[in-house]
């Protein structure tokens, strides 16, 4: 009975309680959406690149704040940034995207290729891989389900083993955090907006699953901003 539970317990810390298969629904990514993601790099990070390919160097995990896939789904697919976005409708007219979104069952979806720069970080696109969850709330609280982060703890390890020059594992509501690091490109010092998300404990549980792939979590300073 103790020999069952250890395997029981090394299985669900370590992400392995599930086999998960990674399914293409790819968003709209035509070449004006490449040109458009050109022209946010070189706006904001003073960077004049040929295409939009990225070395990752950070996972960072969102919610969706809106409760179905399909309806998460079509706020990302557009090309051109949403209407409702005037948050930060100045800093670009490409639309906000993320490389995978995970379904609230688990079901994990491919949205973009991994290596292209997607747009759901302010100052850490061109160095980060994001992955979105349906589900959560504007207001902090915390609705994600056990499957998502068994899903999200596959994708990690799944991305870490693709691309091995990743060091950081972080939620968007961290990102401020890493303001001091060479990783942070953002060249606008007003282009900011807190995040509530996907939150402390969702950041835990997937975190101590992966806790063997040592990846680095964002620190508070006193000078971060």
């Amino acid at each position: 009975m103790r020999l069952i539970s250890l395997l029981v317990f090394v299985i669900f810390s370590f992400g392995y309680a599930k086999d998960f298969v990674i399914i293409d629904k790819p968003i709209d990514f035509s070449q004006n959406r490449v040109s458009m993601t050109k022209d946010y790099i070189k706006n904001h990070y003073g960077l004049n690149v040929h295409d939009i390919t990225i070395d990752p160097k950070i996972i960072v995990l969102h919610w969706t704040a809106v409760p179905t896939l399909e309806a998460s789904f079509e706020r990302l697919k557009p090309e051109l940034l949403l209407t409702d976005r005037k948050d930060i409708a100045k800093a670009g007219a490409v639309n906000v995207s993320s490389h995978f979104l995970v379904d609230r069952d688990g079901t994990i979806y491919r949205l973009m290729p991994e290596n292209y720069m997607g747009r759901h970080t302010i100052g850490l696109n061109y160095n980060s891989i994001g992955i979105e969850n349906v589900g959560g709330k504007g207001d902090k609280s915390e609705d994600l389900t056990q499957a998502q982060v068994e899903a999200n703890a596959y994708l990690v390890r799944y991305l870490k083993n693709k691309y091995p020059n990743i060091e950081y594992l972080m939620g968007h509501h961290e990102y401020f955090m890493m303001k001091k690091t060479r990783y942070w490109l953002e060249r606008d010092p007003n282009y900011f907006t807190f995040k509530n998300d996907p939150g402390d404990k969702f950041m835990a549980d997937v975190r101590k699953r992966v806790k063997d792939l040592h990846l680095v979590a964002p620190v508070l300073t006193k000078d971060y901003r």
